[in-house]
């Protein structure tokens, strides 16, 4: 920067000096680089200043206009401003409850007219598989029981094969009175039918595959055979005690009332959305009985053993608490994966969840074969048949035992989850 200075005369005849400053071209450079940077800054403070001094600026203001109304404008002042500050908290909550709304009809809940809809594909027999689990998970459980305790001894041969006959055919009022009380909810129309296949279905398969092996080994002349009388004495038990107990207990089931679901169910059913991969209902089926089979499988290697091998199995009470750990794992995996299937608003879980905990058997099944190897077995037709159609039908048991469970307990986590919303 240059100084210039300029003499002149004062009117008294003095003589004064005028210095004036010259910016050098660098310094107007930079001065006026730094109006263009600070420029918009400041036109952005002038347009909104900072909210606190704003606000204190504010509330000076409006307390030094207090201070000189008098006090009927004051008053009135307050009033309009708390009629502003309720209009506000009106608007406020307005939003608040629809993102609420919004975030409410997403996922379960958008199939509530559907969720409670029959099973599309063989209803009658979903209700004769779900008996027929009651009726063998209550005779499982009560011959562990009794062979914990000591009542039923694997000494004795053929104690507890009998005392499972007996409790099965007990046991068989429970079967008629859970398919029956399932059916009436379905709105069918032919519990006669479906009685009758409840009390015939499972125990028909088992008693003739039983009958053909016996007769088969007796023309072989094994000494494996049963006699002819006990297996007299099993029809006639079947047939004098097992069905009319079937009927007694679906009697009762059709004088109850009918199971009321707390949503009502449409006329016409959803479309369901193509769900992702990880969700594909047949793969969630194939894959939830991995983790209770797991949980079995070092307790199912002494069964097998005992069982095929002459042994004698006396750890019933590890026995008991596999057993209650398979129930438990098997009704968590089913109502979890459940429970995923309705939030991607597939609301077919009917036969997803009995196949979900049911699987548990295929993979029995599939362990039975792996160990068959280690049998040393002979190579006869017949060895085969007897050792995979009685595994077979053991493992037909334990699917309808899970299945059940599984079942069961998502029909009454639905009914939770579903009776605690609001529908129109």
């Amino acid at each position: 920067m240059r100084r210039v200075f300029h003499d002149h005369t004062l009117d008294d005849g003095s003589l004064a000096f005028d210095i004036h400053a010259q910016p050098s071209p660098l310094s107007v450079a930079f001065f006026s680089s730094l109006h263009l940077l600070l420029d918009p800054i400041l036109r952005h403070r002038r347009l909104h200043p900072l909210p606190h001094l704003h606000l204190r600026d504010r509330e000076e203001d409006e307390i030094a206009d207090a201070a000189d109304e008098k006090p009927d404008s004051q008053h009135k002042r307050y009033k309009i401003r708390d009629a502003r500050n309720l209009v506000r908290c009106c608007w406020l909550r307005r939003r608040v409850l629809a993102n609420d709304e919004e975030i409410d009809e997403k996922g379960w809940k958008l199939v509530h007219a559907d969720v409670f809809r029959p099973p599309q594909t063989h209803p009658m027999l979903f209700c004769v598989f779900v008996g027929s689990g009651v009726q063998l998970c209550v005779t499982a459980l009560c011959a562990i029981c009794f062979s914990a305790v000591g009542f039923l001894s694997p000494a004795r041969r053929g104690s507890l094969l009998n005392a499972a006959l007996v409790f099965y055919m007990l046991f068989g009022s429970l079967a008629g009175y859970t398919s029956s009380r399932l059916y009436k909810a379905f709105k069918g129309r032919q519990w006669q039918i479906c009685t009758v296949t409840t009390a015939l279905f499972f125990p028909g398969i088992a008693f003739g595959v039983f009958l053909l092996f016996n007769v088969i080994l007796a023309f072989m002349g094994s000494s494996g055979s049963a006699p002819f009388l006990d297996v007299i004495i099993v029809a006639a038990m079947w047939c004098g005690v097992s069905i009319p107990l079937v009927f007694l207990g679906a009697y009762f089931g059709y004088k109850e009332e009918t199971i009321e679901f707390p949503t009502v169910t449409s006329t016409i059913a959803r479309a369901i959305p193509p769900a992702p991969v990880f969700l594909n209902p047949t793969i969630g089926m194939a894959m939830t009985g991995i983790i209770p089979f797991s949980a079995a499988y070092v307790e199912l290697f002494f069964i097998m053993t005992s069982l095929w091998m002459d042994q004698f199995y006396y750890v019933f009470g590890f026995t008991l608490i596999v057993y209650l750990i398979l129930i438990i794992t098997c009704a968590e995996m089913t109502v979890l994966l459940v429970y995923y299937q309705l939030c991607a608003e597939n609301h077919r879980w009917w036969w997803y969840s009995f196949f979900c905990s049911g699987s548990t058997a295929f993979y029995t099944f599939g362990y039975s074969i792996f160990w068959f190897r280690t049998l040393e077995a002979s190579r006869k037709l017949m060895t085969y048949m007897l050792y995979f159609g009685y595994m077979g039908i053991i493992c037909f048991a334990m699917m309808l035992i899970f299945g059940m469970v599984g079942a069961l307990n998502s029909l009454w986590f639905i009914r939770k989850i579903f009776s605690t919303i609001k529908v129109d």
